[in-house]
Order: C-alpha cells, then structure tokens, then sequence
C-alpha cells in the first residue's frame, strides 16, 4: 500500500500557547463564566482536560479554553483537603495553601454551591472518601507584584489559610494544561 502525505494533518503546532473550542455539554459546569476554571469531562476520572474560560459563545453553546501548560492565572483556590463520607459529604479537613501545593478541579456539591471549581483536594465528595479521584488543575505559584516586577511577588502572603477553618483565597495557579 502506498502512503499518502496529508497536507492537512497539522491542527495546531506553532507556539506553546493552546486555546480551543469545547461545547458546553462537555463541561462538568454546563453554565461556565469566563475567567473560572473548567474541566472537560473525559471517560476515565482524575484524567479530564482542564484549562481557563477565556470566552463564551452563548449563541452556540461554545466556549474557548486555554488549555497551555504553565499557563499562570489567578484563581479562587478552597483549601479543603478531605471530605466526610456520603455522596453530599461535608469538609472534613482543611490545610494552609502553600507555594506548590498542588490544587485540583474539584466538582463537588459544596464546591458547586459556592460557585468555586478548585481546591486542595485530591478526592471530590461524591462517595467514600477518597473514592472520587479529581484532576490534578495546577500548582500554587507566587504571583509577581504588577506595579513593581522583578522579585517583587506575594510570597509573604503564605501559607493561606486555617488548618481548621474552610476557607477560599485568590492565588495564581500555573495550570497543568493538556499534556502537562
């Protein structure tokens, strides 16, 4: 059999930067707000495709995501780390936010209803404990001071956070990406 050269093959190769085009209906959060994190749903858990919203088209139900690895934005960052049993468990623990803890799209109903989409946590509560793997989104990254640049950054900020109080905080996350 002879082999055909495509010229049609390349999708998207040039540059680092990743920005593409999902359908609503394959988002965990079906009503995405630009700016938020999002996860694309996948077959197998703690695997999806997850970025930042960077635009909606409502007309079509379409929604543009950046997808790159490395890519740094600032986030709403829970720092629950475990949840109690049931499928509605509540925060169970809670840890400071660190510089390079890793955080985590998580889908969980306490999540949901506080309209935050990450988290420290490594399990969601949608069963046992532990039982509901979430994708890994990203690490938290110092974020450089706009005004001054250089080494100036928000590093005495840290660690964020109650060992025993759930609590959200804005820090900018380098995001895992596709293929990160």
């Amino acid at each position: 059999m002879t082999e055909t050269v495509h010229n049609d093959y390349e999708v998207s190769s040039e540059g680092a930067v990743r920005h593409w085009t999902f359908p609503y209906a394959r988002f965990h959060d079906v009503t995405p707000t630009p700016t938020n994190a999002a996860a694309v749903n996948g077959l197998v858990a703690g695997t999806h495709i997850q970025g930042t919203l960077l635009s909606i088209d409502a007309t079509n139900s379409m929604a543009i995501l950046d997808v790159t690895s490395g890519m740094v934005y600032m986030h709403d960052v829970r720092n629950v780390l475990t949840y109690g049993a049931g499928p509605a468990g509540v925060e169970a623990t809670m840890g400071p936010i660190n510089i390079g803890d890793p955080v985590y799209y998580d889908p969980s109903t306490t999540m949901v209803a506080l309209g935050i989409y990450l988290s420290t946590a490594p399990a969601d509560n949608g069963g046992a404990p532990g039982a509901n793997v979430n994708t890994l989104f990203g690490w938290v990254v110092p974020a450089t001071n706009a005004l001054a640049g250089g080494f100036d950054t928000d590093v005495a900020r840290f660690p964020l956070g109650a060992a025993l109080v759930g609590s959200t905080h804005r820090v900018a996350v380098m995001q895992r990406g596709a293929g990160g």
